[in-house]
């Protein structure tokens, strides 16, 4: 028999300690470090014994880690896992894979796409390349602002991102002639500010409300994105990104 549609069945139906231990999980994803347990029971609003419970818990699923040094807690390797899955769930996801598959075939370069997160810009696929040797970068890896290809673009494309920077204070602005030049480009390029002999192409990737849905980055060693193939390279992720741009609802961008 259907359940009907009230809402107060719906609310007998909560599991209402599911709901009580979120507020834990809450607590852990808004900190910025590992926290003690009383500090954790103080933001949840609960005894620190029923947190140590509700702890013990999400420990054991993988939800929440426990350092053995200090005895703080933190979200666990499973929170991440959810949080990429969901973030892989996203269209660009699914638009980007085949336009990144093919990238990485034809350069023999890494590439990864990246969101922008309250935490900045977050790698969430990859398609790993022949030329990168042992170098690589695991996915959800947050990346600096101001000194990587992908976080300029961002900076130049998204309002948020430069909200979001000058409200961190962590990390110097760009000028406003360095943004500027980004977004006439409609792309920008790095080599060795973040991994030394490595050079990386980045170019936005826009959705229907032809607002920034995500940056699509191309990553080699700087020996190959030099010189005669540095261009082919750039027109080859402009190419890419307006293709997922595209199938995403949004316009291509003319450079300049």
């Amino acid at each position: 028999m259907p359940i009907p549609p009230d809402d107060s069945l719906n609310q007998k139906r909560r599991v209402q300690s599911i709901e009580v231990g979120f507020r834990v999980i809450r607590v852990l994803q808004r900190a910025h470090e590992p926290m003690a347990l009383r500090d954790i029971a103080k933001a949840a609003d609960m005894p620190a014994s029923k947190a140590h419970l509700y702890l013990t818990s999400f420990m054991r699923e993988g939800l929440v880690a426990q350092s053995a040094q200090s005895a703080r807690y933190s979200l666990g390797p499973y929170a991440t896992e959810l949080g990429l899955s969901a973030i892989r769930q996203l269209s660009v996801v699914e638009a980007a894979n085949p336009e990144m598959a093919e990238l990485t075939a034809q350069t023999g370069c890494a590439t990864y796409l990246s969101v922008f997160t309250e935490y900045g810009p977050a790698i969430v696929s990859k398609v790993d390349g022949n030329r990168q040797g042992a170098f690589t970068v695991r996915l959800g890896h947050v990346l600096p602002m101001t000194s990587s290809a992908t976080g300029l673009v961002f900076l130049a494309f998204l309002p948020q991102a430069q909200t979001y920077l000058a409200e961190a204070d962590t990390e110097k602005m760009p000028t406003a002639d360095q943004i500027a030049t980004v977004r006439q480009q409609g792309y920008t390029t790095t080599s060795g500010l973040i991994n030394a002999n490595f050079a990386a192409v980045s170019a936005p990737i826009f959705d229907y409300s032809d607002g920034m849905a995500a940056a699509l980055t191309l990553l080699g060693p700087d020996k190959y994105l030099t010189g005669t193939r540095t261009q082919p390279c750039i027109d080859q992720v402009l190419a890419a990104a307006g293709r997922v741009s595209v199938k995403m609802g949004g316009r291509v961008r003319a450079a300049g």
